[in-house]
């Protein structure tokens, strides 16, 4: 088992199903040798479930759902600025995300906040102008439908504001010319460890599944 609360680095890969959208984590290992042996083994499985009246992503130990790890659960339904509460596979509470609608409509912006409810950090489209690039991109004939597929950058980092300060805790960055969406991890910038990890991993397949990639 891994310890979560202990690594720096993850890897998301998507797992495009019929009726689910279904995801892995896997912890890198060597960049030597071919890309999935790199990407080490997977110690996570994500699943959500579509057309459900409220969003509920659960996370389990392996894909025979033995344990269940952590959970993502709307407050609301079909709320654009709805709270997604995060807990354990128990029940017990690991934080909040919330899309930050008006930021969004430009750059997709969420906030995240501790099991007490404090906000921790913002987690933003790393460019504002290839956010705005990106969009406009989806409004041209025949290629908005493609722009998924296209290499602009859909990169997140994960920022703690301080007044005037900003100090990035992490970032999450897409694999460019994937089929299906593949993200690098890194939160070796947060040293005094002020993200929670499970919250990390939750928010970076929640940005991802509530936005339909």
């Amino acid at each position: 088992m891994i310890d979560i609360a202990s690594q720096d680095h993850f890897v998301l890969r998507q797992r495009l199903k019929l009726i689910i959208n279904q995801y892995q984590f896997s912890v890198p290992t060597s960049p030597e040798g071919d890309e999935k042996a790199a990407d080490g083994e997977a110690f996570c499985f994500v699943e959500q479930k579509r057309f459900k009246f409220k969003e509920d992503i659960q996370f389990f130990n392996d894909e025979a759902k033995t344990t269940p790890l952590l959970r993502i659960l709307a407050r609301q339904r079909f709320d654009p600025k709805a709270r997604y509460d995060i807990t354990t596979g128990d029940g017990q509470p690991v934080g909040q995300i919330q899309k930050v609608f008006g930021k969004s409509l430009l750059r997709s912006t969420y906030t995240l906040f501790n099991a007490a409810g404090d906000e921790v950090c913002v987690a933003r489209e790393k460019s504002m102008g290839k956010a705005i690039f990106r969009r406009a991109i989806g409004f041209v004939p025949y290629i908005g439908s493609y722009s998924d597929w296209l290499p602009i950058a859909y990169d997140f980092e994960f920022v703690r504001i301080d007044g005037d300060d900003e100090k990035v805790l992490a970032m999450n960055v897409r694999r460019r010319f994937k089929w299906r969406d593949v993200y690098d991890i890194d939160a070796s910038a947060d040293t005094e460890r002020v993200l929670d990890r499970r919250l990390l991993l939750a928010a970076t397949v929640g940005m991802d599944a509530l936005q339909a990639r």
